[in-house]
């Protein structure tokens, strides 16, 4: 579950995620497909079949897996409950990626290894200290992001797919201007009227609470007040300071050395001078005028070259290689100064070429960059022996030993903690705190049962690794009123101010509904610390301002705008109770605004093309045939959000 979450952080992963969460947003509108057929043919275990291209259960468990460890991001005590309202989305959003992958099967759409392999070289982390891909560094990345290799591919294969075939359906799209304006004009519509609050701080000096008030009201609200379930656990960090002493030898130094002459070396150039021709003759003419003697200029004037067309100046291997061809080049890099090499056959004709002098490269000594290369050598020989120590330990979990056994036999210090919610919070050490680098742990960890294995996390920023085990598991249940009962009677007296401030809106509202205006309403109410109603204009468009600030549009704003001219309405608000009253509303006209039709149109191309996928996508799905397991389907539900079994 954890390596969807972790891989949505990685450059990769960043599009994996978004495709997904296009696919379910596509299934809200094409969820009601009517070909879908309701197959009873299907096994039990195959929710649903598109083509010859199944869904099956175990599928849809860890998609359910992933949506979760997404949601605990904002959540840490989200629950599979908590996913019951996208399920049936969730389950629409796979149904379209099996269409994808269905269509491209039947269509011939193949995504090779080879372009596979080039996405996995993209990736952070996959490379070796010589900034190529190394497979050591790839399984440990495979290791740290608690996904396979397959796992991996299918990953990018899908959002390669989602590249190739579906994404050139949505380009391009043209919305007219015409279409567009009245849009924009609406974006110019203007709306005034009067904005009020009742603060729930203005009821709140009634009594005290009595007793019996705090008890009925704590026996009303048990699940207010009910203390989540919580997991104590024992935690042994699997870090380099368990390695002891790890550092390069003095020949993995020099050999290092030897093998990166391209870093330490210096890079050699060659001042060259080079004649081509398609007529191997001619060119060996040049060849023997310029082993004759004279500049190689004069022996290849005879050919109608100029000075200027032969001289090529400083040349690396590598460029002369990517002119002539790497057999040109060896000979003319083994060559020394002054030799005229050819006639040779290059990529482009048959070549002569002289070397007019050599510049060496000012590389560094072994004993200048033994440091650097100490210092790469001894993290990388680090990193790897963190992933064997691991590996061991994950064998030895595998081989039935317990958590006490391979603490002790690797020498790993362990932690025990109290009882922690999934946020890591203590109900009964409120002091306790995790180590920084553990915080994570009861969060990732959290759904493992006391009767499981131990499981090995990473720790945060490649600091290493913790082995976890669940030592016991404390239910769900209401903390006892005698611990809460200055929390309850708190509540209590909120909810009594809550209850008040609605009464007085109730009379309010009405009074504006008779006739009043929203100030001559708050006056006549006449309530000790609430202040009269404001004025407030503004126009349509700058609601907008909110969302592009990845803000909700606050509730009596949102009013305002629903409101017919002369209505008021109240909305909930954190700290008291909004009281809207809409007296005018301007239309707006942008035909004096280009900027902001242009805007529109474009807002509109990008729907457009939305909506041209989603169509595809339909379209693809009648051709091939949807059939859904309804049964199979409902049980998968019970299953995963009915308590039945957990999708992990």
């Amino acid at each position: 579950m954890k390596s969807f979450r972790r891989l949505s952080k990685s450059k990769l992963g960043t599009g994996i995620l978004i495709l997904f969460l296009l696919l379910i947003l596509a299934s809200f509108a094409i969820a009601d497909i009517s070909n879908l057929s309701q197959g009873g043919s299907l096994p039990q275990t195959t929710l649903a079949k598109v083509g010859k291209v199944e869904l099956t259960a175990n599928e849809l468990d860890t998609a359910m897996q992933r949506r979760l460890a997404i949601l605990r991001q904002q959540n840490p005590q989200a629950t599979y409950a908590d996913l019951a309202p996208e399920f049936d989305a969730i389950v629409e959003a796979l149904i379209q990626e099996r269409t994808l992958w269905a269509y491209a099967q039947k269509h011939g759409f193949v995504v090779s290894k080879k372009l596979v392999d080039a996405e996995i070289v993209k990736l952070p982390g996959v490379r070796g200290l010589d900034g190529r891909f190394s497979e050591a560094s790839y399984q440990t990345f495979l290791q740290q992001e608690r996904i396979t290799d397959a796992q991996l591919r299918r990953e990018i294969e899908t959002s390669l797919l989602q590249r190739l075939v579906i994404a050139p359906v949505a380009a391009n799209v043209r919305i007219a201007q015409g279409l567009a304006r009245p849009y924009a004009d609406i974006l110019l519509e203007q709306r005034s009227g009067s904005l009020g609050l009742l603060p729930f701080a203005a009821f709140a000096n009634g009594p005290a609470p009595t007793a019996a008030e705090v008890s009925t009201f704590y026996r009303q609200n048990l699940a207010r007040y009910t203390v989540p379930e919580r997991r104590s656990f024992r935690m042994a960090r699997i870090t380099p300071a368990q390695l002891g002493t790890v550092a390069a030898t003095d020949a993995e130094i020099a050999k290092y050395y030897q093998d990166n002459q391209a870093t330490y070396g210096g890079v050699e150039r060659r001042v060259l001078s080079r004649a081509t021709l398609p007529d191997q003759a001619a060119v060996a003419a040049i060849a023997a005028r310029a082993k004759a003697g004279g500049t190689f200029a004069a022996a290849a004037a005879p050919a109608g070259f100029s000075a200027s067309d032969v001289s090529v100046g400083p040349q690396t291997r590598a460029q002369l290689g990517a002119t002539a061809g790497e057999a040109v080049a060896a000979q003319v890099f083994s060559a020394p100064s002054g030799a005229v090499i050819g006639p040779v056959q290059s990529s482009t004709g048959f070549d002569v070429i002289k070397v007019e002098s050599i510049q060496a490269g000012a590389g560094r000594s072994l004993a200048d960059a033994r440091a650097e290369i100490a210092t790469q050598l001894t993290a990388e020989k680090a990193k790897n022996a963190l992933a064997d120590l691991v590996g061991k330990v994950e064998d030895s979990l595998a081989d039935g030993r317990t958590f006490e056994e391979v603490a002790a036999e690797n020498k790993l210090p362990v932690l025990a903690t109290p009882a922690l919610t999934r946020a890591g919070a203590s109900f009964d050490q409120p002091d306790f705190k995790l180590p920084a680098d553990l915080t994570a742990v009861p969060g990732a960890s959290f759904d493992i049962g006391a009767d499981d294995d131990p499981v090995v996390e990473p720790l945060p920023n490649e600091a290493g690794f913790v082995l976890v085990d669940v030592a016991e598991v404390v239910p769900a249940a209401p903390a006892p009123l005698a611990r809460i009962q200055a929390q309850v009677s708190a509540d209590f007296a909120a909810k009594r101010a809550q209850d008040q401030a609605n009464a007085a809106a109730t009379r309010i509202l009405a009074a504006v509904q008779g006739g009043k205006s929203l100030a001559a309403a708050v006056a006549e109410a006449g309530v000790a610390g609430v202040r009269p109603p404001e004025a407030v204009e503004l126009r349509r468009g700058a609601l907008a301002q909110f969302a592009q600030q990845g803000q909700e549009v606050p509730p009596p704003l949102r009013i305002l705008f629903s409101l017919a001219p002369g209505k008021a309405q109240r909305a909930a608000g954190p700290s008291g109770i909004y009281l809207v009253q809409l007296d005018k509303v301007v239309p707006g006209n942008a035909a004096s605004n280009p900027q902001l039709i242009a805007g529109e149109v474009t807002s509109l191309q990008r729907s457009a093309g939305q909506e041209l996928a989603l169509q595809w996508l339909a379209a693809a799905q009648r051709e091939l045939k949807v059939t859904r397991n309804a049964e199979a389907i409902q049980a998968a539900r019970n299953r995963i959000l009915g308590g039945g079994g957990s999708a992990e």
